[in-house]
């Protein structure tokens, strides 16, 4: 519970329901996502998989990160690609990679690395992993 001058926590959340087979429809802020497996996996392959989504959170928010660090420096980033790149290790991605392409120099780019990880609120998330806990509702 909180007190005067005792902020509540900021939160989000998305809803995902099972169609049949390995696909879920989700909403999430206003909009519809569609959660399918490739068809060699059983699934239907109507939609990305949850990992494809996970490393598409990545990549956004790394993009969208890096082109704030830029103009909070007045600078800009033509061109600004990331592509997110996980690699599987069972049930789970052992790595993670985030390759950035733009038309900026390289060394100004690099300056912008570090604060945009610090901006990059999934990256952050990913890095200090909180627990995850599964309640009944």
């Amino acid at each position: 519970m909180s007190g005067p001058g005792q902020e509540q926590p900021k939160t989000n959340s998305v809803v995902a329901r099972h169609e049949g087979g390995w696909r879920c429809r989700v909403q999430a802020g206003g909009f519809e996502l569609i959660v399918d497996e490739p068809p060699e996996s059983g699934g239907t392959g109507t939609g990305p998989m949850p990992t494809e989504y996970l490393l598409a959170a990545m990549a956004s928010c790394y993009a969208l990160a890096l082109n704030w660090a830029a103009r909070k420096r007045g600078m800009s980033l033509p061109g600004l690609a990331v592509t997110a790149t996980g690699t599987y290790d069972g049930p789970k991605f052992s790595r993670l990679q985030l390759t950035v392409t733009c038309g900026a120099p390289a060394e100004e780019v690099e300056r912008l690395i570090q604060p945009a990880l610090r901006a990059c609120y999934v990256s952050n998330t990913i890095a200090l992993s909180p627990p995850v806990e599964v309640c009944l509702g």
